[in-house]
This record gives structure tokens, sequence and C-alpha cells, in this order.
């Protein structure tokens, strides 16, 4: 094989190897935010997040919630991303707004066992909506 090859080859099993080895446990980092973060991620955004979701889809790996298209939603969900993939590194987090200005889309999910984490930590976000904090 040749050298560069061989090389390139070795680096991408290193990198590969690398990112496995550096997964974070399934836990918050409740370092990754300021306190006021904090209190504006848990007491403001996520309730009122809740309370926008207007459907909820089980995933493979996760699950993705769907909410109306409005620019205000919009931000707050792009700010409750951002913020929850500093504290919870172990998501793969994706906002998506459907073409034909359909609904916004929350996906969460990740490596096997972040399903499981999210039915036992954010179990309010994917209840039926009957049965979700109104």
């Amino acid at each position: 094989m040749h050298k560069a090859l061989a090389t390139a080859a070795g680096l991408i099993v290193s990198f590969a190897s690398a990112a496995q080895a550096k997964d974070t446990p399934f836990a918050c980092n409740r370092n990754a935010l300021s306190p006021a973060e904090r209190k504006r991620h848990f007491e403001e955004l996520g309730p009122a997040l809740r309370k926008l979701a207007v459907g909820v889809h089980e995933l493979p790996d996760g699950y993705a919630l769907q909410f109306r298209n409005e620019a205000s939603t919009y931000k707050l969900l792009a700010e409750w991303a951002y913020q929850e993939a500093l504290c919870c590194p172990f998501f793969d987090i994706a906002v998506r707004i459907d073409r034909e200005v359909g609904p916004l889309w929350l996906r969460l999910s990740g490596r096997p066992g972040t399903k499981e984490f999210i039915e036992h930590d954010l179990g309010t976000w994917i209840a039926p909506p009957t049965s979700r904090e109104r």
C-alpha cells in the first residue's frame, strides 16, 4: 500500500477510535451552563417548548418533536438546542423546517442508550399531548 494511503488509513482508524473513546456518559454536565443559563433553560425554555409541541414521533434511536412553524418558536428551539448540546453532549440534536413552510422539528437522538435516556429524563416531552402539562 502506498505510504500516504497507509498513513491516511491509520489516521482514519485513529480518529474513529478516539471518537469512540471519548463518548461522554449519559449524564448532564451541570457546569456547562452558567446559573442564569441553567435557570432559563430549565425553568423557561423547556416548559415553554413542552407546551408548544404539537406532536411526537418515535424514532429508532430517539424522538422527533413537532412544532408549528413560527419564528418565535424557532428562536426558542435554537436557543434550547444549543444549550442542551452543551450540557448533554451525547445527544445528536437537529432543528429542522420542512419544505413548503412545513412544521418545525426538534430531533433528539444518538448512540445506543440515548432513546432510553430520553424516555427516563425527558418523559414529559414525549408523553401524549393530553397527558402533558398545558
